[in-house]
């Protein structure tokens, strides 16, 4: 999972007092979600959302998620979530980076494979290479 470090896009977040385990620590759970809600503000801000897609009858699906866990957050700590796009063939690879504020520790390294159905049936993508043109 090496990254050249450029970004298309950063969310900034801070960990939730239910998003703890007892140990006071985020379950490793959590940064899925983190992932994903990334994701989905990545896409607002290129002008789509998932409902916008579904609408239009493109489903944008997991097909894998490769993560590191490597600094843990605790409650009220804020962190930075940092994504970059590559298309490979029909599959479009989310590179995600999660860090610390304001020390810039990195806590998760990720990549998220989605492919892309439209009307049901697994495609290209081409719609959706389209909608994230800027950033491919």
């Amino acid at each position: 999972m090496k990254h050249d470090g450029k970004y298309a896009f950063e969310l900034v977040m801070r960990v939730r007092d239910y998003e703890v385990d007892s140990q006071g620590i985020v379950n490793n759970a959590v940064y899925l979600h983190y992932l994903e809600h990334t994701r989905h503000e990545f896409c607002r801000a290129a002008g789509t959302s998932f409902r916008d897609m579904q609408r239009q009858g493109i489903d944008p699906v997991l097909r894998s998620v490769n993560i590191e866990y490597l600094h843990p957050l605790g409650l009220g700590q804020d962190m930075v979530s940092r994504l970059a796009l590559r298309r490979e063939g029909a599959r479009f690879v989310f590179v995600q980076d999660i860090y610390t504020l304001p020390e810039e520790l990195p806590v998760v390294r990720a990549e998220v494979t989605v492919v892309c159905l439209e009307h049901g049936r697994l495609t290209r993508g081409d719609i959706l290479a389209q909608a994230f043109a800027d950033y491919l």
